[in-house]
C-alpha cells in the first residue's frame, strides 16, 4: 500500500480565495489520491452559506479544519474589508499555530500552500520541517505586477493614476495607473502599506501555483521564469475551475437552467459581477436601461445596490427583493425578454449551457478562467481589487472581452452598455472575439489532459513531495 503524503493549506478569508485554493487541493488529490491534504480554514463570523455547501463536495481525503471565528467587534464601523481580512489572519495565526503543532505530534507534513493574505504562516515553515509554497489565485500578469510594485513605490513621486506614462511591468502589457490594483492606488492608507507588506513575502516562499496557462499568458509566464529575475520558481497549474453541479437542491438553479432551456443557441448574454461586486443604485438604474433597450436577451443575477463596489465580499448571501431597487416597471417590461435573479446563481451550468453567448463580467480572475473554459467571449466591466488589471489583458491583449467605458461622470452609460451588447452578440468584433476565446478553450482543456503542461507541472512536485515524505 503506497504511503500517504501530508500536504497543508491556509486560505485567505472571503468566498473567492477559500475555493480556490481547495479547487486546487481536489485537483492534486484527484491527480494523486495517496497524498491527503488538511486545509485550516480562518473565518470571521460564522462561513456563508455558499463556503459551507463547497466544503460539502469534498473528497474524504481532504479534511477542513474550521479554526474559531475571529471577532472584530473592536474595529470601527466602516473599517474597510481588506484590512478585516489582514487583522483577522493575524489574529487567527496562534490557532493556526497551534493546529499545525497538533497535527505534526504524529503525522509529519513535507509541505504547506498558503493563501498570499496568510504570508505571516510563512515563519511556521521552519519549526515544523516543511516547504512554503503561496497559491495566487490570480493572473501571471498580476502577480508580476505586485512584486513590481515596491520598486514603482521607490521610483514613483505621484499617485498612481496620475503617472504620466503606462507602467512597463517585464512581459506584461503596459498598464495605466488607474488601471493597478485598488491596494496600489491610495498610496497613502494602511491598505496600501499593508499590500506592499504581503507583497515582499511572496518573494521569501519555495515556490508559487498560479492558475493559469501558457496560451492564455505566454509572455507574463516566460518573464516571469527568467533566472536573472530572482524570484521564486512559477508553477502553472491552471485552469482549475468550479466543476460538478451545484443545483441539487437550488430551485433557483433550477429555475435558471430550465428558463435557459427555452433560448435559442447562443442568444443569451449572462450578467454577474461574482461573490463581491454591487453596483450604486444610479449605476444599477444605467444597467438595467441597457439590457432593456439592447433587445437581446439576458439572465442577471442581481445584489442590493451599494456605493462600495465589494461590499459583497464579506457580507455572504442576503435576501434580496429585486422590485425593490429595480426601475419602476422594469421587471413587466423585460419578462420575455430576461431573467433576473436575486444574489446567486449556478454560475458554472450557465455558462456551459448552450444558450448562453456572451458573458457581461467583473473580471475576477477566476470568472474570467470559467468563461475561457467554456469559450465564451466577455463584456469586461471591473470594479475592484485586479479586476481592472484582468479587463485590459482580455480585451486589449487576447482580444476575447471588449471593455464597458466609463463616462466622465463615474458611470457606464446605458447607451454604452447597448453598444457593447450589439458588439458582442451581434457584430463582426464578436465574432472575431468568440473565435479566439474558442482557441483558448482548446488550449486550457488540453492543458489540463493527462500529458497536459499543468497535469505534468503538479505530478512532477507531487513526486518530490512524495520522496520527501
Amino acid at each position: 500500500m503506497e504511503k500517504t503524503t501530508h500536504i497543508a493549506v491556509i486560505p485567505g478569508i472571503g468566498f473567492t480565495h477559500l475555493v480556490p485554493i481547495l479547487n486546487f487541493s481536489k485537483r492534486l488529490v484527484q491527480l494523486h489520491p495517496h497524498f491527503h491534504v488538511t486545509c485550516i480554514i480562518p473565518s470571521i463570523g460564522s462561513l456563508p452559506n455558499a463556503s459551507k455547501a463547497i466544503l460539502q463536495t469534498l473528497p474524504p481525503n481532504i479534511n477542513p479544519i474550521l479554526l474559531p471565528p475571529v471577532n472584530l467587534n473592536d474595529q470601527p464601523q466602516g473599517t474597510r474589508s481588506v484590512i478585516k481580512i489582514h487583522l483577522a489572519i493575524t489574529r487567527s495565526m496562534q490557532s493556526i499555530h497551534h493546529t499545525l503543532k497538533s497535527i505534526t505530534s504524529n503525522t509529519p507534513i513535507v509541505a504547506m500552500i498558503i493563501d498570499s493574505f496568510a504570508g505571516e504562516a510563512l515563519g511556521f515553515a521552519p519549526e515544523f520541517n516543511m516547504l512554503c509554497y503561496i497559491y495566487f489565485p490570480c493572473s501571471v500578469t498580476t502577480l508580476s505586477t505586485y512584486l513590481y510594485m515596491p520598486k514603482l513605490d521607490e521610483e514613483a513621486s505621484c499617485e498612481y493614476k496620475d503617472l504620466p506614462h503606462p507602467i512597463q511591468v517585464p512581459g506584461c502589457l503596459p498598464f495605466h495607473g488607474r488601471d493597478l490594483c485598488t491596494l496600489a492606488r491610495d498610496r497613502t492608507g494602511l491598505p496600501h502599506e499593508l499590500f506592499l507588506q504581503r507583497v515582499k513575502r511572496i518573494s521569501l516562499v519555495d515556490g508559487i501555483f498560479v492558475n493559469t496557462f501558457l496560451e492564455m499568458e505566454t509572455d507574463p509566464i516566460r518573464a516571469f521564469t527568467d533566472e536573472e529575475r530572482g524570484y521564486p520558481p512559477l508553477y502553472p497549474v491552471g485552469p482549475i475551475v468550479q466543476t460538478g453541479t451545484a443545483t441539487a437542491d437550488s430551485t433557483t438553479g433550477l429555475e435558471c437552467l430550465t428558463w435557459l432551456d427555452k433560448q435559442q443557441d447562443g442568444s443569451v448574454l449572462y450578467v454577474c459581477f461574482g461573490s463581491g461586486g454591487t453596483l450604486s443604485q444610479e449605476q444599477m438604474n444605467e444597467l438595467a436601461h441597457g439590457l432593456e433597450l439592447s433587445k437581446h436577451k439576458f439572465l442577471w443575477v442581481v445584489r442590493a445596490p451599494s456605493d462600495k463596489a465589494g461590499a459583497g465580499y464579506l457580507d455572504g448571501e442576503k435576501d434580496v427583493d429585486p422590485s425593490e431597487f429595480l426601475p419602476s416597471g422594469f421587471l413587466e417590461r423585460t419578462k420575455e425578454q430576461g431573467m433576473v435573479v436575486p444574489s446567486w446563481a449556478p454560475q458554472i451550468e450557465i455558462l456551459g449551457h448552450g444558450s448562453v453567448g456572451g458573458f457581461l463580467s467583473h473580471c475576477g480572475w477566476n470568472s474570467t478562467l470559467e468563461s475561457v473554459v467554456h469559450g465564451l467571449p466577455l463584456i469586461t466591466w471591473p470594479l475592484f481589487a485586479e479586476q481592472r488589471m484582468n479587463a485590459v489583458v482580455m480585451s486589449e491583449g487576447l482580444k476575447v472581452g471588449v471593455r464597458a467605458r466609463v463616462s466622465e461622470n463615474g458611470l457606464v452609460e446605458r447607451v454604452e452598455i447597448v453598444e457593447k451588447i450589439k458588439c458582442l452578440m451581434e457584430e463582426e468584433e464578436g465574432r472575431e472575439m468568440r473565435k479566439r476565446v474558442k482557441e483558448l478553450k482548446e488550449a486550457a482543456t488540453n492543458a489540463l489532459k493527462p500529458d497536459g503542461a499543468s497535469t505534468k507541472t503538479l505530478s512532477q512536485l507531487a513526486i518530490k513531495w512524495k520522496n520527501l515524505a
